[in-house]
Formats: C-alpha cells, structure tokens, sequence
C-alpha cells in the first residue's frame, strides 16, 4: 500500500518531549511548489504524534491549530511533541515540524475530557443530503499538480460553483509505510483541501493570475470523525486588500462533526 511518509526512528528527550523522524514519500509532494510538502498530508502526520502522545481514555482532541512558518520541504524532517499545559482535564499540546533545521510548522491542540451530555446536545450544522458514492467523480481539483492531489479521489454536488459548495475527499495511501491509519488521522490529513475544493481562481496553474495559499489551519471538532470519507461544505471569500479566507463545515459519512478556517494571502503570479 503507498503512503505519505516513512516513520524512521522516535526518542523521547529527558524534559518529557518526544521527536519523530520521517521522510516524505512523493505522494506527500504540494501544489504550489513541486520541492514542498502538501499542507493536507502534513497535517495528517502531526496530528498522529499529538494522538500519539501520552494518549488518555477520558481526554480527546477537540482543536488542532496550525500556523505555516513557510515552505515544507519535500524532504527528511522531525516532528518534536511537548505539553504546554498538561492537566487531568485539559491539556494543550504541542508539535512542530523541523526540515533542514528550519521549523516549517507549528501545531497546537486541545485536549478535553470526555462525558455524557447527550441529554443538552445539540447542532446547528445540518445532515448533508449527499453520499459520495451517489456522486459523479470531480475531477476538475486534477488540475493542479502534486503527488498528494494525485492520491486523492474527489465527488462534487451538482450545484457546487467557484466561492462555494460541496465536495467529498478521501484517499486509500496510509499516512505511514507499513501501518494503517487511524480514522482522525486520515481525516484530519485531508481537510486542508478544502482551499482547492471551491477556488475562485483556479485550479489550472498555468492558467492562473493568482495564487490564494493559506498561512494557517483551524480545525474544531465537536465529535471526533469516523470513517474514510470527509465532506467539505466549503465557502471562499476574497477580501479587497489582499487577504482571504476559507471557511467549512465538516462531515464524515455520519453527518458534520466541526469546521475549519484557513487565512490566505492572495498575490499575483509572477511568470
């Protein structure tokens, strides 16, 4: 089975944190530069060390919060996993993406503890009327390039447009060479997608005036997600003075389970 990265080696460091090496496979490989990471795979990666680490039964991740420092190499790099506010009912974690003695991600996630309060729940984000498998295939995301765009398989609404609509995504590649991979984590390496998913520009790159990357990524969840299959309800907003943002509702196959955003900093292409 392909996958997006190799796991080579983990040690834990006497202040308690622990660093994970790995080389990113092509698979992993971006759009926007073909030496970098994808942001969707990276994160899929980080978010198996914050599972990973010092795991509890009775806590669960309910944000994880990305910050992009600059380009992800497409290379060997190491994650390095700490508390910044460790507790029996809320703890804050931290994971940071190193490549060349750079850091090129910092993730920081809550976890919170767990118990029943189905007698109050409650959503506002509604069930989607929509299966992928009831979908035609989307290819038109084909058109930007990279390893990680060509791993993944894509199924559209009809009434999806430019600025707005309704994709499914999931892949079949395992985060890590000879494992399989966990629900949250095929999940969660998926969602930073939903900033291709309903460009208003794009996504041909050789036909494109502008790029709109984003500099961060903010995951909520209110369940945790299950399955292979995450939908992204996603709107696409362009500010005036160069700066936009990419909003979602997301659903696995069960309904929606949280959001996300992503900052982006529109430009010109320079040819």
């Amino acid at each position: 089975m392909a996958s997006y990265y190799k796991f080579l080696k983990r040690e834990k460091l006497p202040d308690g944190s622990v660093i994970a090496y790995y080389k990113a496979t092509k698979h992993a490989q971006g759009a926007w530069n073909e030496n970098e990471q994808h942001m969707a795979p990276a994160t899929g990666i980080l978010t198996r060390e914050i599972v990973n680490f010092h795991p509890h039964d009775r806590l669960r991740l309910a944000r994880v919060s990305l910050d992009i420092l600059g380009l992800i190499p497409l290379d060997d790099f190491t994650i390095t996993t700490r508390y910044i506010r460790p507790g029996k009912t809320i703890e804050l974690i931290e994971a940071v993406l190193n490549s060349g003695g750079r850091d090129s991600i910092i993730a920081r996630a809550w976890r919170l503890c767990t118990g029943d309060t189905s007698s109050i729940a409650g959503l506002e984000d509604q069930v989607i009327d929509s299966h992928p498998d009831q979908l035609p295939s989307w290819e038109e995301m084909k058109g930007w390039p990279g390893g990680f765009i060509e791993s993944i398989d894509l199924a559209a609404t009809p009434n999806r447009r430019p600025g707005k609509g309704l994709v499914w995504v999931t892949t079949d590649f395992e985060m890590v060479e000879g494992e399989s991979t966990d629900d949250i984590v095929r999940i969660l390496g998926l969602v930073d997608t939903a900033n291709g998913v309903v460009p208003r520009k794009g996504p041909n790159l050789s036909k494109m005036n502008w790029m709109f990357p984003n500099t961060d990524l903010q995951i909520h969840m209110y369940r945790l997600p299950q399955g292979k299959w995450l939908g992204i309800e996603a709107v696409q907003q362009y500010g005036e003075d160069g700066i936009g943002l990419t909003s979602a509702i997301l659903h696995d196959l069960q309904g929606p389970f949280g959001r996300s955003e992503q900052i982006l900093t529109i430009r010109p292409i320079i040819r």
